[in-house]
């Protein structure tokens, strides 16, 4: 039998798939080399930085193959990461004897959350131009802060980089992942998980003070979160201090009261569970934007589902005014709660008062900004370990003002806004995505209140504040898209013969 001249022909591969092919050959290659040369490099350090650069590397590689082979499930990991490792690297100086105030395994999170990039790099030509607007915007902030901050602030500017770029990286991450609500709902779950998993130990740390927590905090010299005796401690759990493990567990707790599918394994005992641990942080101002975000949800929601939010907060509400009174320690816990009724006469609320009004004018007569790493724990860096000028800023709208002076600003501020505006436009579509417009809206919301107490868009809490606006704008993406493939989609079948 003859073949046609077509049938004898093999199909040439395309330039896209070629490049694409190259793009995924270097990525397995980088993602099976780059812990390795880790591993490597550590074995040529002493024990310390070793046994740090082997736990880095076991860290890692994970990371790696599931950027590489699951995508969905990198975000979910990556959290997991962001909780255990202080509690890693503290657990190491323990069984050294040695407090190091720059650990390698600092860098976990950060190396964790780079791993973003592989799927982004892979689907980079999906991403819609509403999604490129908003990353432009937020780059030239970032470029403008970082030449100021490199002339400046030196190697610190660098890490402080890394501490908003990682974050933002998950905007192009969920524009190009195409998650499906089922996929967004186990994610939420699994956040939901590990935040229990979190004030178990939490609530742990509370009533014992296990003896690598009571080392570090011994060394680290932070006179705020108490003394490292049972019920004399403000939690701070597998996080860095108070402040980040309230913010973990407030970004968690939020989902876990609106939505039962997003509660976890425990359910409502998770959500008590949470609601303690946060307590024993003693971190007013993680409350306040815990009801703020619970309220700008409610707000957002139909009537029906208005009526069941409030009556399930209302049972925890009751659940808290009988529990709480009863818990080891309660008598510190319920008084400073009671110092919200009494703000005037607080001590935190008048030191943050009278930095606006200093730092203000401090502000204004340097409109160029200091650069990234000028504030934070990035000041650390190349300051012996110790925090520089302005290494504690309780103040989110300062701190950017100073890091990325007007001009950095206007840019910064305008890509939030660029953000609201695109969150609220999914709001309004009464679809099966709206739950994760309202509750992108929430964590926008409560992201720029939390900004009178501090600047949250770098590191954890920024990873937590862009996670849960990218699930809200990819449900927009998704939807985007299908609109786009459809009329395709309709000439195909009438173009092909039946």
């Amino acid at each position: 039998m003859m073949m046609s001249e077509n049938e004898n022909k093999l199909p040439l591969p395309s330039v896209n798939s070629i490049q694409s092919a190259g793009v995924i050959g270097g990525m397995i290659v980088m993602g099976l080399l780059l812990p390795l040369m880790i591993g490597f490099a550590s074995a040529k350090l002493d024990y310390s930085n070793s046994l740090q650069g082997a736990i880095l590397s076991a860290l890692l590689f994970p990371a790696f193959l599931l950027a590489l082979l699951r995508p969905k499930l990198l975000v979910s990991y990556t959290l997991l990461v962001w909780a255990v490792a202080p509690e890693l690297r503290r657990i190491v100086d323990w069984s050294q004897d040695v407090y190091h105030s720059v650990s390698l395994l600092s860098l976990a999170p950060l190396l964790t959350g780079t791993t973003l990039v592989i799927p982004v790099l892979k689907e980079i030509h999906k991403i819609q131009k509403s999604s490129t607007r908003v990353i432009l915007l937020f780059a030239v902030a970032l470029v403008y802060g970082a030449i100021i901050g490199l002339a400046k602030n030196g190697m610190g500017s660098v890490y402080d980089l890394a501490n908003y770029i990682v974050p933002l990286l998950l905007l192009p991450y969920f524009a190009v992942t195409r998650f499906k609500p089922k996929d967004i709902d186990r994610l939420l779950y699994t956040f939901a998980n590990i935040a229990v998993m979190v004030s178990i130990y939490g609530i742990i740390q509370y009533l014992t003070v296990p003896p690598w927590d009571a080392f570090w905090m011994r060394h680290a010299d932070m006179l705020s979160i108490g003394t490292p005796y049972p019920l004399e401690i403000r939690v701070f759990s597998t996080l860095n201090s108070p402040g980040p493990a309230a913010t973990f567990l407030v970004f968690a707790l939020v989902p876990m009261i609106l939505e039962k599918r997003w509660q976890g394994t425990l359910r409502w005992i998770g959500v008590l569970l949470v609601v303690i641990c946060l307590l024993t942080t003693l971190v007013r101002s993680a409350w306040l934007v815990l009801v703020v975000m619970l309220l700008m949800y409610i707000g957002s929601s139909p009537s029906k589902g208005k009526w069941k939010t409030l009556i399930q907060l209302v049972f925890v509400a009751s659940l808290l005014f009988w529990i709480v009174p009863k818990l080891p320690g309660a008598e510190g816990l319920v008084a400073r709660v009671e110092t919200l009724s009494s703000v005037k006469e607080d001590q935190s609320y008048n030191e943050r008062l009278s930095l606006w009004k200093n730092m203000l004018p401090m502000v204004a007569a340097n409109p160029v900004g200091e650069g990234i790493g000028s504030v934070g724990q990035s000041t650390k860096l190349g300051n012996s370990g110790e925090l520089g000028e302005y290494g504690n800023m309780d103040n989110g709208v300062i701190a950017l003002l100073l890091t990325f002076g007007v001009l950095g600003a206007v840019f910064f501020f305008g890509a939030l806004g660029t953000v609201a505006k695109q969150i609220f436009t999914r709001v309004t579509s009464k679809d099966k995505w709206q739950p994760y417009a309202r509750l992108a809206l929430a964590a926008w919301t409560g992201a720029v209140v939390s900004l009178v107490s501090d600047n949250g868009f770098p590191g954890l809490k920024g990873y937590l504040i862009w996670m849960l606006i990218g699930l809200g704008l990819s449900a927009r993406e998704m939807t985007q898209s299908r609109k786009k493939e459809l009329p395709h989609a309709a000439v195909e079948r009438k173009i092909t013969p039946q």
